[in-house]
C-alpha cells in the first residue's frame, strides 16, 4: 500500500479526505511510565508537593487530543466527540500505565490523537515528577485498537509487543 501522504513526485501533502464516508470512528492507545518505587509513592500518596500529578497528566492528555493537528503537521483538525485518558498505578511494576480512547464522527481516523494523547499525560508526569526523579522512562506507546473507515476494525496482535 503506498504512502498516502505523499504526492506521485514525493512531495508531502494533507491527504484529501473530503470523499470519504463520515462513520464514527474510534481508537484505544497506552503507554507506561516508569520510575523510582519513592516517586510513584509520591504520586499515589498525593504528596507531591506540585499537586494531583494524575489528575493533571489526565487533563494535559485530553488536551493533547485536541490539539494533535497544531503538532503533527499532516493530521486533519477533528472535532472530537471522546477523549477518555484512564491512568492506574502499577506499584509491583514501578509504574504509572495510562489508556487513552479517542472518539469523532468523521471522515478520517483518530489513532494518532490517542496516541497524542497518551504520550501528552505521560510527559506531563514526567515534568511533574522530574525534579524528584530525573530517570523516569515513557515506553511502549503504542495503538491498541481502531474502528470505523474503509479499513475497518483493527486490534492489535497480543504476540506483538
Amino acid at each position: 500500500m503506498p504512502l498516502t501522504h505523499f504526492t506521485s513526485a514525493g512531495e508531502a501533502h494533507m491527504v484529501d479526505v473530503g470523499n470519504k464516508a463520515v462513520t464514527r470512528r474510534r481508537a484505544v492507545a497506552e503507554g507506561w511510565i516508569r520510575m523510582e518505587a519513592a516517586t510513584l509513592s509520591l504520586i499515589e500518596s498525593g504528596r507531591h508537593a506540585k499537586g494531583d500529578v494524575l489528575g493533571i497528566a489526565r487533563i494535559a492528555g485530553i488536551m493533547g487530543a485536541k490539539r494533535t493537528a497544531d503538532l503533527v503537521p499532516l493530521c486533519h483538525p477533528l472535532s472530537l466527540t471522546r477523549a477518555e485518558i484512564d491512568l492506574a498505578i502499577l506499584a509491583e511494576d514501578g509504574s504509572v500505565y495510562c489508556r487513552a480512547t479517542v472518539e469523532t464522527t468523521g471522515q478520517t481516523g483518530v489513532e494518532m490523537e490517542a496516541l497524542c494523547a497518551v504520550q501528552v499525560s505521560l510527559l506531563t508526569i514526567y515534568d511533574m515528577c522530574k525534579a524528584v526523579d530525573r530517570g523516569m522512562t515513557i515506553s511502549n506507546v503504542r495503538l491498541l485498537e481502531k474502528e470505523g473507515g474503509a479499513s475497518g476494525h483493527w486490534i492489535r496482535d497480543p504476540s506483538l509487543t
